[in-house]
């Protein structure tokens, strides 16, 4: 590979193609994210609050406007397009909802902020719509349920015999047969072996998110023994810093934040302690079916002292973390937060999108709208921790971890005279709903009036609806009460995590709106996996959680085994052997090597779900350890390289990036953060939709120990495509753009940390040779060339004279100086990105 290395780097070092077949690839479908943002955000609030206005089922559409078809939106009605995508700002139905035009409001009655937010996103993304091409057919209304089990990610995990190839002695392991099988089909030839230098980079970072350091270099590229690399692998899955890297890998998929994403996004101080318990689990190694159900239900599972039930009880801020909503007590929107739990849990675990059946049966995938609910019940029964919001300002429901015994000692009283003022509040709100509905039969019952009788009438509303207004008076007066209460709470150690509460079966919302129950669905598991019933003697007295993590952890499911060892692949090789990590549905792609998905699963639970084991298995494969280059005639037949036949290069993720920076300076602090942050005391919180928290708290830690808020990213990640804190992400982008070449060039941060790095060199290495040298190697990991040294020592003695011009002080000059050429070798490619 040419080593390009300017004097100073420039903006263009930042976009140097650095391998890989170049160019856009561009899909004719719809994304399988845009369609499920769709069916999960949009159509809901179209079918609800326009359909009956404005759809082909309307005899005459008001306007002329249709909305239930993608060219009718596009076309609009008597003012034009309904929408222009890309531009929510210049499109009438965006402006319709926001009622910010007085001829121009729809629905009557305003949308919630989170639906018009929703709207908004989707016209910003290019309003997706599968109404139309572009999508895979809309499956029947009734499902053919033999049918649907032969979609390949529903059929049984199959043990696939593993391949005889044309040359075996390439084959490190029995993944390079599945591999080269494929290869040699078409007739292709893979690449050399990477070096030493470029392994032991590629598996430090893939193992630990950090660099080798120079003496690690040193070791692994002058031993000699048959075994290193393997040798290599169990040094790095023992680190601490492994369960930093990969539970960071998984906080993605759970969309994990440390507030709770309300309009306030109020701090949750207590989250830390489930990133930890991820970290710690990572670390030992913990059977991943065995992650699943402690996650999903830990608190339901036996434990042996209060240190293993605080542990379990810490596991389901999982479920906890689950975003919230809005700002108001009464009518809080707990059905967003269930959907959110829902959708993740599919995503996550399983691979589908199931929260697009909350509003109908999925127009795609094999579930349906009593399965969505059916799941819901789950969660409907379950308790979740309240974070707090604007409009009540405590932490309610925590769980606590301390005996029985001891809560009832500190928090009897307490709690005593919370259940009082509950019970309180809870009368008087069924009270103002009644006398909503008493008001609406006055209301109608007064316009077939007239004369006197009528002007009665309007008196005795007037009169009732003051009455109605002195109760919600009293429900206000017993809120302020309740939540001046909750400040007296005595503080115990607690986790933001979950319990089960009253458990009930949900009865389906029709339209997906909460307001407008239909049937009541009995919980159970998917009707395509069989649509097994929580047990009736457990369901009159438990949520059904524990039964539902049984069933996603359960070795006979299809998917639970397949998504997570593609996951692992597509963390090793920056794509799965599926491509699209949490979507194994219709809309999903099919995996490219189908045999090698199952063989690996078939291994995965083999070996205890141990992830450990599998990491060894995928990196002891030839195929992991060839180089990063080209092959003109593999690019022909083959220029994503979905068959392997090369190492893809990647650009390294923001965490990373960051870590190397404090690493290779000298200034990262490698211990854990076994505390909250810093957050102000709850007693301080006013925190409120147009005031939200926005604190940031810097650390010289890694950055899985940053304070993430949801609604307030910081600019390093905004930069360099760090996770979306509100949705699960599978796949991070890896983008190229002006902003991160000039966030090298200028931010503060990388500057404060290239000042650390001269200080470092200056300190370490003796004169100017021995410096550059140390600069390599603590930074590329190998020698610098002749016409590297050449061109750095023309840059520091051109920089020297320039400072001397400028008068800066003497002892400044040389921090100064390698502080500059520090700046230009974290701008180079090489750094930036993993071979």
């Amino acid at each position: 590979m040419r080593r390009a290395f300017p004097q100073i780097a420039l903006l263009g070092a930042l976009f140097t193609v650095v391998g890989g077949s170049g160019g856009l690839a561009v899909e004719s479908e719809l994304p399988a994210e845009h369609v499920a943002y769709f069916e999960a955000k949009v159509r809901p609030v179209l079918a609800e609050h326009c359909y009956e206005c404005h759809s082909t089922e309307e005899k005459k559409a008001k306007g002329g406007l249709l909305l239930d078809t993608r060219a009718a939106l596009l076309e609009g009605g008597d003012s034009g397009p309904a929408i222009i995508p890309g531009d929510p700002d210049k499109s009438l139905l965006v402006k319709a909802v926001r009622h910010a035009d007085d001829d121009l409001k729809m629905p009557k009655e305003k949308l919630a902020e989170q639906e018009i937010e929703a709207l908004r996103e989707w016209v910003r993304m290019g309003a997706p719509d599968p109404r139309t091409g572009g999508a895979p057919a809309v499956r029947p209304a009734a499902f053919d349920w033999a049918k649907e089990r032969e979609h390949w990610s529903y059929r049984p995990v199959q043990d696939p015999v593993v391949p005889e190839v044309q040359d075996a002695g390439w084959a490190r392991s029995e993944v390079d047969h599945f591999i080269r099988a494929k290869l040699d089909a078409q007739q292709l030839q893979s690449v050399a072996d990477a070096d030493k230098r470029t392994l032991l980079r590629r598996a430090t970072y893939d193992l630990t998110g950090l660099p080798p350091t120079p003496d690690e270099m040193a070791q692994f590229v002058a031993d000699p023994s048959s075994d290193a690399f393997e040798k290599l692998i169990d040094r790095l899955l023992e680190r601490p810093q492994y369960g930093e890297r990969w539970a960071r890998h998984w906080m993605d998929l759970v969309r994990y934040a440390d507030t709770a994403g309300d309009n306030s996004d109020f701090p949750v101080p207590q989250l830390y302690l489930y990133r930890n318990y991820l970290i710690d689990a990572f670390n030992a190694d913990q059977p991943f079916n065995r992650l699943i159900q402690e996650q999903l239900a830990g608190d339901l599972l036996p434990a042996a002292n209060q240190e293993e039930r605080n542990r379990n009880v810490i596991a389901t801020g999982y479920v906890a973390l689950s975003r919230r909503f809005g700002s108001v007590v009464d009518r809080y929107p707990q059905h967003l937060t269930i959907e959110d739990t829902i959708d993740n849990l599919g995503r996550t675990f399983l691979g589908l999108t199931i929260s697009c059946a909350r509003c109908h049966d999925h127009k795609f995938d094999a579930i349906t709208q009593n399965d969505y609910f059916a799941l819901y019940g789950i969660f409907a029964s379950t308790k979740y921790a309240f974070p707090g919001i604007e409009l009540l300002k405590v932490q309610k429901d925590f769980v606590p971890l301390v005996s029985k015994e001891e809560q009832e000692k500190v928090l009897g009283p307490f709690q005593e005279k919370a259940r009082e003022l509950q019970a309180k509040h809870d009368q008087l709100a069924a009270e103002r709903k009644e006398r909503e509905q008493q008001k609406d039969e006055l209301e109608k019952s007064i316009a077939q009036l007239s004369g006197e009788e009528k002007e009665r009438k309007a008196k005795e509303i007037a009169e009732f609806n003051e009455q109605t207004e002195k109760v919600r008076g009293k429900i206000r007066d017993v809120a302020k009460q309740l939540e001046e209460h909750q400040k007296t709470r005595p503080r115990l150690p607690d986790a933001y995590a979950v319990q089960d509460d009253k458990p009930e079966n949900a009865r389906v919302h029709l339209k997906g709106e909460p307001s407008r129950p239909g049937e009541t669905v009995p919980r159970r598991w998917l009707e395509v996996f069989g649509a097994e019933p929580v047990p009736p003697e457990v369901a009159e007295k438990s949520s059904g959680r524990l039964q539902l993590a049984n069933w996603v952890a359960d070795a006979k499911n299809p998917l639970t085994a397949r998504v997570l060892v593609n996951r692992v692949w597509h963390y090793h090789f920056g794509a799965g052997l599926v491509r699209t990590p949490s979507d194994f549905g219709v809309r999903g792609q099919a995996p490219d090597h189908p045999e090698l998905l199952d063989w690996l699963a078939s291994r995965f639970v083999e070996d205890g779900w141990s992830l450990k084991k599998l990491h060894k298995r995928i990196m002891l494969s030839r195929t992991y350890q060839l180089v990063s280059a080209d092959v003109a005639q593999n690019l022909a037949v083959d220029p994503d390289n979905r068959l392997h036949w090369r190492y893809d290069r990647r650009r390294l993720d923001a965490e990373s990036l960051r870590d190397t920076l404090l690493a290779v300076t000298g200034t990262l602090d490698a211990s854990p953060l076994a505390e909250p942050h810093p957050f102000p005391p709850q007693d301080k919180w006013e925190f409120t939709q147009h005031h939200p928290f926005r604190g940031t708290y810097d650390t010289n830690r890694r950055s899985v120990y940053l304070m993430t808020a949801r609604l307030n990213a910081l600019p390093f990640f905004q930069a360099f495509d760090g996770p979306d804190r509100n949705a699960s992400s599978a796949v991070r982008d890896s983008s190229v753009t002006t902003s991160q070449a000039l966030f090298f060039m200028n931010d503060k941060f990388v500057h404060e940390q290239a000042e650390r790095m001269a200080e470092r060199l200056l300190r370490e290495a003796g004169d100017d040779s021995a410096r550059i040298q140390r600069a390599f190697d603590l930074t590329l990991h190998r020698a610098a060339t002749d016409e590297e040294r050449e061109r750095l020592n023309t840059y520091l003695s051109k920089a020297r004279e320039k400072l001397v011009s400028e008068n800066v002080p003497e002892e400044k000059r040389e921090r100064a100086a390698w502080s500059g050429l520090a700046r230009s070798i974290f701008r180079t490619n090489e750094f930036l990105y993993l071979d």
